[in-house]
């Protein structure tokens, strides 16, 4: 896996398992202030997903004998919104359609030239900053994010920064696993020890400040999710 990582940077996941090319965009991405994580296969695809989060995904379509529009459409089922653009030589009508069709935003035919790869990524980096709603709601849990507000049941609830980070992360994918990792990478700096008990911790006093029913769940080995 090759990775550069600044927080301030869009983040973005290349699956690629031609090395020569993952390296190509890599470089290329990463020239243009991206922070690329890169991958050769799905199953390191699924570890990098769950470990962080990135504003965009880059597939080949075809891993060996895999083809990525499945892993993407099955992720799309479970709520996953992260945009993705498909690198392929597949080029027919019937291809590209189905790379919409099962989740792909954008749909790159090779050979490429890297410019309009880049350009295709950023546009898709863009939308995702763009995309996150205002306000978040689950069940009776409302935050407005741009008046760092929360609510549960219509009662205004006083939270610390990192315990509105928390939840902010929580809020952004219910129901989905949140790993602890992903928690401290979004929530904490960088001087932040991953193996410390600081999100268990903001994971606690929340619990205590949302009351009941519980909404906040322990994932066994891996984090928390948020869930009725």
């Amino acid at each position: 896996m090759t990775a550069a990582n600044n927080s301030a940077q869009p983040r973005v996941l290349v699956v690629e398992d031609d090395e020569n090319m993952r390296l190509s965009v890599t470089v290329e991405l990463t020239a243009n202030d991206l922070a690329v994580t890169g991958v050769s296969s799905l199953a390191a695809a699924e570890r990098a997903l769950s470990a962080g989060s990135f504003e965009c995904a880059v597939f080949d379509r075809m891993l060996g004998d895999e083809d990525s529009v499945d892993f993407v459409h099955l992720r799309r089922k479970a709520g996953w919104s992260v945009p993705v653009l498909f690198l392929t030589a597949r080029d027919t009508l019937t291809d590209r359609v189905a790379g919409f069709e099962h989740g792909g935003d954008d749909y790159l035919v090779k050979p490429f030239a890297m410019a309009e790869m880049t350009a295709r990524v950023l546009v898709l980096c863009r939308r995702a900053g763009a995309g996150r709603p205002a306000v978040l709601r689950y069940a009776d849990l409302e935050m407005d994010c741009a008046r760092k507000q929360v609510h549960r049941g219509g009662a205004l609830l006083t939270l610390s920064d990192k315990e509105f980070a928390v939840l902010e992360m929580l809020l952004a994918e219910p129901e989905q696993a949140m790993s602890r990792a992903k928690l401290i990478e979004h929530c904490w700096d960088a001087s932040t020890d991953p193996l410390s008990n600081v999100v268990d911790v903001a994971v606690k006093r929340l619990r205590r400040k949302l009351g009941e029913p519980e909404l906040i769940h322990a994932v066994r080995g891996v984090g928390y999710r948020l869930a009725r």
